[in-house]
């Protein structure tokens, strides 16, 4: 299901990473993406769905609250949030993070 506005893009995160379904996640990514993960840079969809796909092993839940919405007139949005899951295992993580979505992306 594709983003209709850029603050639809949290929910539909958190829900396709609560189903396990990484053809959604990877669907919210542009085709030349950077997603940092553990410091390290992670660009392209096919290197970010096998680092998805670590994280969906796990099995968890993800809460996610969408703290800000910053939209330019260029079509560019970012995205400030708090996140956290848990594992199946009970181990828990809280994060804080920024996304950038452009507008019409693939």
């Amino acid at each position: 299901m594709p983003a209709y506005n850029p603050a639809e893009i949290h929910t539909l995160f958190r829900n396709a990473f609560n189903l396990g379904d990484v053809e959604a996640l990877i669907a919210l990514y542009e085709p030349n993406a950077v997603l940092v993960v553990d410091g390290k840079e992670v660009i392209g969809r096919e290197s970010i769905r096998k680092a998805l796909e670590s994280f969906l092993a796990r099995r968890g839940r993800m809460t996610l609250e969408t703290r800000a919405v910053v939209e330019s007139q260029q079509g560019l949005a970012v995205l400030h949030g708090d996140w956290g899951d848990r594992a199946s295992d009970g181990n828990r993580s809280r994060n804080r993070d920024s996304q950038s979505q452009h507008r019409g992306g693939s």
